[in-house]
């Protein structure tokens, strides 16, 4: 079987990549900032909160858990969400590596 497109790249990048791309949806971002604020709930909680329907939003919770950016725990009927510290600080990590490349680097381009 041939190689895939994102084996050309490292695991890191793959994984940064991964998140950011869960990322790339206002719902998405909406859920993660809840959740922030309130450390957890159930998904109910979250279908209150946004202007989508309940089917939608648990198919951009299981995106969030699929990139690793959520948590979730089965609590009787429903399931406890909340975020993921491990995979915030990899993405904290990574533009603060950035930040300070570009703070270095200081040149003027385009």
């Amino acid at each position: 079987m041939g190689a895939t497109k994102t084996d050309h790249f490292t695991d890191k990048q793959n994984a940064i990549a991964t998140l950011t791309k869960a990322l790339g949806h206002p719902a998405r971002i909406a859920i993660i900032e809840y959740l922030m604020k309130i450390e957890k709930c159930i998904c109910g909680d979250i279908v209150n909160e946004l202007p989508l329907s309940q089917p939608t939003v648990s198919q951009h919770l299981k995106e969030l858990k699929n990139a690793g950016l959520i948590k979730g725990n089965i609590e009787g009927n429903s399931i406890c969400y909340c975020i993921d510290e491990k995979a915030i600080e990899k993405m904290q990590s990574y533009f603060a590596n950035i930040s300070s490349k570009l703070e270095k680097k200081k040149t003027d381009c385009c």
